[in-house]
C-alpha cells in the first residue's frame, strides 16, 4: 500500500513538473522569437514606398515641372521647400540602411528562414524589393550626394545593385519553363510582378547611365515576361496555388508594372511617345478597375499589417507616370489627372506613415501574414513529398 502511494505521488509530481515545463515553454516562446526571426524581405515595401515618394518630389522640383502650364494647378506643390525632399530622401536612406543591416544579420543567424523565403513562390519575389529601393534611392539622390559619390561612381553602384536582380531573374524566369514543379501556370501570383518592376527599374537606371543597349536589354526582358505573366494571371491559371486574402494589397502591382514600364521607356527614348502612353493608359485602366472594387480588399484591411504598404508604392509609380504624361500632353485633363493621382499617392503615403507610427506593435508580429503563408506552404509541400514517396515506394 505504501508502495502504491509512493508511485501515485511520484506520478502526480511528474505530471506537475511536465505541466510547469510546458507553461514555461509556452511563456518563453515570445521571448525566444527575436526581431530577426520575424523580419522578412516583405518589410522592404516600406523603404520602397519612401524611395518612390522621394523620386516624386524630386521630379516635381525640376525646373521643367515648375515652369509647365500646370503651375497654377500644382502651385501648392511647387512652393514646398526643397528641404522637405532632402528630409524625405535621407529618411528613406536611413530606413534602407537599418532594414538592410537587420536582414543581413538574419542571413547570418537564421539562414534557414531566409532559405525558406527563397524557396517559396510568393516570398521569393520580395527579395527584389531591397535592390529596387536602392536603385530608386540612387535615381532620386540630391545633387550634393552625387558630388559626394566621386569615390564610387554612380555607374558602379547601379550595377552593384542591378546584379542581384539579374541573378533572381535567372533563377525565377528559368524555373517558369524548365522546372516541372515551378511552372508559371501553377505558381503565378500577383507578387510575381515585382520581378518585372525590378527589370524596369534597372532599365531606367541604365538609361540614366547612358547605357542604352543595357537599358533596352532589361526593358525587353521585363516587357516579354510581363506580357506572359499578365496573360497567365488574367486567365487565372494559377488555381492550384492558394493566395492568402490578407495579401490582396499586392493586387495594386497590376498597374505598378506598366507604370514603371512607361517610365523606363521614357528614360530610354527621352520622350513620352506612343509606347509610353499605351503603357500609362493600361496602368490607369487597371487602377480604376481595382478602385471600383473596394470589397476585394475588405478582409485584407481589417487589421493593420505590413502588407498595407502594398497600396503605397504602386500608386506612387502611377503618379510618376502621370507627371510625365502631363508634361508631354500639356492639356487640362492631363494636369487634373496628374494632380489627383499625385495627391492620392501622397495621402496613401502619409496615412501609412501615421498608422505605422501609431501601431508599431502590429509590426513584426508572430502571426505575420507572409511568414504564416510560407510556413503553411512549407508544411504542405513536405506532406505532399511524403505522400509521393509513399506512393512510389508501393509501386
Amino acid at each position: 500500500m505504501a508502495l502504491e502511494i509512493i508511485v501515485i505521488d511520484s506520478a502526480i509530481t511528474t505530471r506537475q513538473e511536465t505541466n510547469a515545463q510546458s507553461l514555461d515553454i509556452s511563456n518563453s516562446k515570445p521571448s525566444k522569437s527575436s526581431i530577426l526571426t520575424r523580419l522578412h524581405a516583405g518589410y522592404f515595401r516600406i523603404t520602397l514606398s519612401i524611395a518612390a515618394q522621394a523620386l516624386v518630389w524630386k521630379i516635381l522640383s525640376e525646373p521643367n515641372v515648375k515652369n509647365d502650364p500646370s503651375k497654377h494647378v500644382c502651385h501648392v506643390l511647387c512652393i514646398l521647400p526643397s528641404i522637405a525632399f532632402l528630409l524625405l530622401w535621407w529618411f528613406a536612406l536611413l530606413a534602407q540602411v537599418s532594414l538592410s543591416f537587420l536582414y543581413i544579420l538574419r542571413c547570418f543567424f537564421h539562414f534557414r528562414l531566409v532559405k525558406a523565403e527563397f524557396l517559396n513562390h510568393v516570398a521569393v519575389n520580395y527579395l527584389y524589393a531591397p535592390w529596387i529601393s536602392l536603385l530608386l534611392l540612387l535615381q532620386s539622390a540630391p545633387e550634393s550626394v552625387h558630388h559626394a559619390l566621386n569615390i564610387i561612381p554612380f555607374t558602379v553602384l547601379c550595377w552593384i545593385f542591378a546584379i542581384p536582380i539579374l541573378i533572381l531573374d535567372i533563377k525565377i524566369y528559368g524555373q517558369w519553363f524548365t522546372t516541372e514543379k515551378r511552372f508559371l501556370s501553377i505558381f503565378a501570383n500577383p507578387t510575381s510582378q515585382i520581378s518585372v518592376i525590378g527589370n524596369f527599374v534597372v532599365a531606367r537606371a541604365a538609361a540614366h547611365m547612358q547605357g542604352k543597349e543595357s537599358a533596352l536589354c532589361m526593358f525587353s526582358l521585363g516587357m516579354v515576361h510581363y506580357m506572359v505573366l499578365f496573360i497567365t494571371l488574367y486567365q487565372h491559371l494559377s488555381n492550384r496555388s492558394h493566395f492568402p486574402t490578407i495579401l490582396r494589397p499586392t493586387f495594386f502591382l497590376f498597374f505598378a508594372a506598366p507604370s514603371l514600364g512607361s517610365l523606363a521607356w521614357y528614360s530610354i527614348t527621352g520622350a513620352f511617345d506612343t509606347t509610353c502612353k499605351m503603357l500609362f493608359f493600361l496602368a490607369l485602366f487597371l487602377f480604376i478597375s481595382l478602385a471600383c472594387r473596394p470589397v476585394l480588399f475588405k478582409k485584407a484591411v481589417r487589421k493593420f499589417n505590413v502588407a498595407w504598404w502594398g497600396f503605397s508604392f504602386p500608386t506612387t509609380f502611377l503618379a510618376l507616370a502621370s507627371i510625365r504624361y502631363a508634361q508631354e500632353v500639356k492639356a487640362e485633363v492631363a494636369v487634373v489627372l496628374k494632380l489627383v493621382i499625385t495627391s492620392l499617392s501622397v495621402l496613401f503615403f502619409i496615412g501609412l506613415m501615421v498608422l505605422t507610427a501609431a501601431k508599431t506593435s502590429r509590426l513584426l508580429q508572430e502571426d505575420d501574414p507572409l511568414m504564416s503563408f510560407v510556413n503553411n506552404s512549407k508544411s504542405k509541400t513536405s506532406a505532399l513529398q511524403k505522400v509521393e514517396e509513399t506512393v512510389n515506394g508501393k509501386r
